[in-house]
């Protein structure tokens, strides 16, 4: 209570007789005005921050994506590649891998044609096959048309509960001679690891020699699609997972082509999985046309042989080129 006899000063902070309390004065709400304001862009600096500059853009795609899934308003073609799950899910779940695990350098990605079928053949290794992922992130990021590299994986992939159903999501489909004819008439970029898991789990002391490149079904495919052949070489995956044994016999009891022991692993379990973070480099090289072999090249295979055995070699050629530039595994 305000003292009212006459002559009474209000102690200090007391409003005089007649005037509103302290929080009804005008000033007071104006200053209550400027300090929401100042916590509002607080809170939307810290947001920023945290989420970045564009997270309100990419709030809204987000939920655009999810009203896609419920209400079935996105396309799954006849292999089960689902471009929509890719492009808002799969493909950013893999970039922190990509940009800052690995940091992959990507070279001559341009030389994937930007319409029009291609196969793009690249080098296998690491135990794990995150090579093959890393270059499907390479080829839709970088290219400047944004393809998807359709890659061609073993049987074992698709048998493998989850990881089966997300590989043909993402637009991995059977290596198979048939299937990749089909994508290649279709205009799809395909990849392909010819040496299989002969590459993916060979010897660390074998790292960056090719394996042996199967029957060459490969070149038969794109001989037949008459598309170019270009060839990929990637450096940065053998170290990994440094391959230093091969427990066979628990390989054959798990029904695996191999099991990988490395310096890590099965030592550290679960923590031996994580692999080193080595520097990457993807080169893509220039295309080998096929367009001028004759239509019956792709059943002669003598021919399918040769035009093997240059794939092969250009890719031994740019790996040996791409360790001789290299300064250090991990930077």
């Amino acid at each position: 209570m305000t003292d009212e006899r006459p002559g009474h000063e209000p102690l200090a902070g007391e409003p005089r007789a007649g005037e509103p309390p302290a929080g009804d004065r005008p000033a007071d709400e104006g200053r209550a005005g400027e300090l929401e304001a100042v916590l509002g862009r607080a809170l939307d600096a810290a947001v920023r921050s945290a989420l970045g500059a564009d997270w309100e853009r990419r709030a809204a795609h987000g939920l655009a994506f999810l009203r896609r899934r419920i209400t079935g308003e996105y396309r799954v073609d006849d292999f089960g590649f689902d471009p929509d799950l890719n492009e808002h899910l799969l493909l950013p779940a893999l970039r922190p891998l990509f940009r800052q695990y690995f940091r992959v350098e990507v070279q001559g990605v341009e030389n994937i044609p930007a319409e029009g079928g291609a196969l793009v053949v690249c080098n296998h290794s690491g135990a794990l096959p995150l090579d093959a992922l890393m270059a499907a992130v390479a080829v839709h990021d970088h290219h400047p048309a944004r393809r998807d590299l359709r890659l061609l994986a073993a049987d074992l992939v698709f048998v493998t509960p989850l990881l089966g159903e997300l590989a043909r999501k993402g637009g991995h489909t059977l290596a198979c001679h048939d299937d990749a004819v089909r994508l290649l008439e279709r205009g799809e970029v395909v990849g392909v690891m010819p040496e299989g898991f002969k590459g993916l789990g060979k010897p660390f002391a074998d790292r960056y020699r090719l394996q042996r490149f199967g029957r060459g079904g490969f070149v038969s495919a794109a001989l037949r699609t008459r598309v170019p052949i270009v060839p990929c070489a990637i450096v940065g995956a053998e170290e990994i997972y440094p391959m230093i044994g091969n427990a066979r016999a628990l390989a054959r009891l798990l029904g695996l082509p191999y099991f990988p022991i490395t310096p890590t692993f099965p030592w550290l379990g679960p923590l031996g999985l994580v692999p080193l973070p080595t520097k990457w480099t993807i080169r893509f090289g220039e295309p080998i046309p096929t367009d001028d072999h004759p239509p019956e090249a792709a059943e002669d295979p003598m021919a399918v042989f040769d035009l093997t055995d240059e794939v092969r070699e250009t890719i031994q050629h740019s790996l040996y080129t791409l360790l001789l530039q290299r300064r250090s595994v991990f930077y």
